[in-house]
């Protein structure tokens, strides 16, 4: 044969030996996804699978809203063993207090129309190698954090972790990768003080944000305190935006004002090269057995199954639209986790009784559980760009 031919043999040769050395190193697939957005987190996927168990290549685009689906049964779930995970509050660690139903454990969030990559906490904890991640909001913020936490301890076997406390947040790191996972709970975004009055929500501030903005990742929450009335609500007046000092308001409206305020410091003050950020969207409460149809004093309890679709609405809520039309409005991207279909449909996932605090809680989710899906797709956005 001829120099030419050999020369392309040769090639052909040692790109097969790196693909057979690339997949020896691991069995699970690589995802590279391409995303536009189109109205309301309307996701263009292109997802590449490298050495997929082994199978050549495969190439598929799709055409999906990672957000629009269902639940499937799923037998290789969960993905860790809660009860090994030495993070989880007494608020969410429904196992240890007593449930003993865990069909609600095996299942997957499946979109119409394209597959999500299955968590890896290594590759996770190398594309955020050296980086701080951070959780800003209420308890849902919390719930949120130590799925996230338990996910990498129960998926890197052996990951060394120390933990901090301070009287702002808390800090745990993943020593071997430097990852720092940071939880700062502000319920509201914008600022709280003290005053002769008393305690005054500040609708034009947001001071905690010189410490949000030196994050590589902010995954923030707002809306679940709102609700909260005298006297469980942790302020006395509110000083709207332009200096009006007000006894109460409509919370919506509230909602909104705060939020906007926010928005404004994100585009003014976020580095874009250098952080990412998110906007963890709002989660349903199963009090009312009326809505998925039961009766009206049906809860959350004794529910051991995923709501199909034409028995609740899936309807966007004021809350979620108010967040949407502020998020699309910011000039810079920040990415809408909008949890409010997936998590509507997941009755069986709360807290229910099984808690440390013995209170019936319809609104907090069990760990784990549902929110290990929304630290998943903020696990399928990050490989995007990382």
């Amino acid at each position: 044969m001829g120099k030419g031919v050999w020369n392309s043999v040769s090639i052909v040769f040692m790109i097969s030996l790196a693909f057979v050395y690339f997949c020896s190193k691991s069995l699970t697939p690589y995802y590279w996804i391409r995303e536009s957005i189109h109205g309301s987190n309307n996701l263009e996927m292109q997802v590449q699978t490298i050495c997929n168990g082994g199978n050549r290549p495969i190439m598929k685009k799709t055409k999906c809203n990672w957000f629009q689906g269902k639940w499937v049964w799923d037998d290789s779930y969960p993905l860790y063993d809660s009860m090994s995970c030495p993070f989880i509050r007494k608020e969410f660690h429904c196992i240890k207090y007593g449930r003993t139903n865990l069909q609600y454990l095996k299942y997957r969030w499946q979109p119409h129309g394209c597959e999500l990559p299955r968590f890896d906490g290594e590759d996770f904890l190398r594309r955020m190698k050296g980086k701080k991640i951070m959780y800003v909001g209420d308890s849902m913020s919390l719930n949120n954090f130590e799925s996230l936490l338990c996910l990498l301890h129960g998926t890197v076997p052996g990951v060394k972790y120390k933990e901090e406390f301070t009287p702002l947040n808390v800090t745990v790191t993943f020593q071997d990768y430097d990852v720092e996972v940071i939880l700062f709970h502000s319920e509201f975004l914008v600022d709280i003080e003290k005053e002769g009055i008393g305690r005054v929500v500040k609708m034009k501030s947001v001071k905690n944000g010189e410490i949000w903005k030196h994050m590589n990742v902010l995954i923030f929450n707002s809306w679940l305190w709102w609700l909260r009335m005298p006297p469980k609500q942790p302020w006395d007046f509110i000083e709207q935006v332009d200096g009006k000092v007000v006894k109460d308001m409509n919370r919506v409206q509230a909602f909104q004002m705060a939020l906007q305020t926010w928005a404004k410091w994100v585009d003014r003050e976020v580095d874009f090269t250098k952080t990412k950020v998110f906007f963890q969207g709002e989660t349903a409460a199963h009090y009312r057995g009326d809505i998925w149809g039961k009766t009206a004093k049906a809860s959350c309890e004794n529910e051991f199954m995923p709501l199909n679709e034409t028995v609740i609405s899936t309807a966007a809520s004021p809350v979620t639209n108010i967040t949407k039309k502020i998020l699309s409005e910011i000039r810079k991207a920040v990415f809408l986790l909008d949890l409010a279909t997936l998590s509507r449909l997941r009755v069986d996932g709360h807290i229910m009784k099984y808690n440390g605090v013995h209170g019936r809680d319809c609104t907090h989710w069990c760990i784990g559980g549902v929110p290990d899906t929304w630290n998943l797709l903020l696990y399928a956005a990050l490989l995007q760009d990382t």
